[in-house]
């Protein structure tokens, strides 16, 4: 894979004008987007600014088309056996909550998690605990920060109705075994529910042969259009699982006092569509599918090797695990001995042009239970370079001797 020949697909990084282009190293919170995506995007208000599913006429239809092209293209790239298996969100937060919250868990009903979920997981189950009276069982992680498939195993029981985790953790980067994972859960008669946002952007996942229930992605760590969320329900499943939002366009009719929904995916996806988003994200899935998750995977370890190997000589400098750069895709987080996160941060940003994320990334429990006040997290992609590599080590190196 060629970096400096994708980076001319990216507006931002492109050479010329005023501005410097940025090293952009916060693409775990957002990729930035290729010119393919954003044209896709601005033909849609330029040529067919319509509706798709409602009205009749030409313009209408051509979305409509459109859009059932790009759930057939989603389905391919996740593997999904059925298009009518792909719902489009608004974003992968809507998704998991849709899961939560209408796959009809109740009272005593169990949930297993890992120590270490983006809110979008933790905060819904804390209030279906308080809704339904749900009971969480979470897998504390390896002292390696790998996952604990002992564990794991001990936290199910004949109570257990759903594993709800973080595929890829969007603060280490590590992935979880879900193979192993899935058929452990399965054997006890659980569904599984994968947060994959953070894994769609460079690992293939193919739902069909993985036979997990429920998967979700945002469009938007994957080069696509922010505002757009894909759900996959396996057919099963799909067909008991309750929308979370209800209106126009999710049902077949309704009267005084009744209402019929439709089938899925339909009946998740009540209430104006983000067409842009849906066509914007079949461009971005066409781009990733002529370069390949494997070459991006392979692409982001090694910069990550670079840079690990680098930072751990770097006094001061603690990498979050685990240690081994190969378990955490394109994904760096750390702290820096007596500094605060978001002053790292904004110290690379303001004498370096390098952008980071610093926090607690939306997961906040997992800085509270190990005691840690955030994290600087550098995060790399397709477009990244080992030059950008070297810019930042030289960086964190000035900061060191200076602060």
């Amino acid at each position: 894979m060629d970096a400096a020949e994708i980076r001319r697909d990216f507006p931002l990084l492109s050479e010329g004008g005023d501005r410097e282009p940025p090293i952009y190293f916060d693409n775990a919170c957002q990729t930035l987007r290729p010119r393919c995506v954003i044209d896709a995007v601005s033909e849609y208000y330029e040529s067919t600014p319509a509706c798709a599913g409602r009205s009749s006429h030409r313009l209408a239809t051509e979305v409509s088309l459109k859009c059932d092209d790009v759930r057939a293209e989603a389905a391919s790239f996740f593997g999904a056996a059925d298009p009518a298996e792909i719902a489009f969100l608004k974003n992968a937060t809507e998704g998991l909550n849709t899961v939560i919250f209408g796959s009809g868990l109740a009272k005593g009903d169990e949930v297993v998690t890992t120590d270490y979920e983006h809110n979008s997981v933790h905060v819904p189950l804390l209030r279906a605990a308080e809704v339904y009276g749900i009971r969480r069982r979470i897998v504390r992680s390896s002292s390696d920060g790998t996952f604990d498939l002992e564990a794991f195993e001990e936290a199910l029981s004949d109570s257990t109705r759903l594993v709800a985790m973080c595929l890829t953790s969007n603060v280490t980067g590590y992935t979880l075994p879900a193979r192993e994972i899935v058929e452990m859960a399965h054997s006890r008669g659980a569904q599984v529910l994968f947060d994959a946002a953070q894994t769609a952007p460079s690992m293939h996942i193919d739902v069909g042969s993985l036979d997990v229930d429920y998967l979700v992605v945002s469009a938007h760590k994957m080069l696509g259009p922010s505002g757009l969320g894909i759900m996959y329900a396996k057919n099963e499943s799909s067909h008991r699982l309750a929308p979370l939002i209800y209106g126009g366009h999710g049902v077949t009719g309704a009267t005084l006092d009744s209402f019929e929904l439709l089938p899925p995916p339909e009946r998740f996806e009540a209430g104006l569509q983000n067409y842009s988003g849906i066509i914007g994200t079949g461009a971005a899935i066409r781009y990733l599918d002529r370069i390949g998750l494997d070459a991006v995977a392979e692409h982001e370890v090694a910069l990550n090797r670079r840079m690990t190997r680098a930072l751990r000589g770097i006094d001061g400098i603690r990498i979050l695990s685990p240690a081994d750069p190969n378990l955490r895709g394109g994904i760096l987080s750390f702290n820096i001995k007596e500094m605060v996160p978001h002053d790292v941060a904004m110290i690379l940003d303001n004498s370096r042009n390098i952008m980071v994320r610093s926090g607690m990334h939306c997961c906040h429990s997992l800085f509270e239970s190990r005691r840690i006040d955030g994290a600087v997290r550098a995060s790399m992609y397709i477009y990244n370079t080992a030059g950008e590599v070297d810019e930042f080590i030289q960086a964190m190196e000035d900061i060191s001797q200076k602060f």
